[in-house]
């Protein structure tokens, strides 16, 4: 995950020209029960989980 500081106003000067799907992630990284589930993921690698990840998170992977 990014590592800037999301409570820098500096980090988000570009926001006025961010899609709907930079403001979805920018909710999403930050979202507790997320990064938990990301982490386990990471653990276990990419196997059968990755697939219920995606499902509950709304996600796509590029290949």
């Amino acid at each position: 995950m990014s590592g800037a500081d999301w409570r820098s106003e500096s980090a988000y000067q570009d926001l006025r020209k961010a899609e709907a799907a930079d403001i979805a992630w920018e909710w999403l990284r930050r979202d507790r029960e997320y990064q938990e589930d990301y982490n386990a993921l990471s653990r276990k690698g990419r196997s059968g989980a990755a697939d219920q990840f995606r499902l509950k998170w709304g996600l796509t992977f590029r290949s």
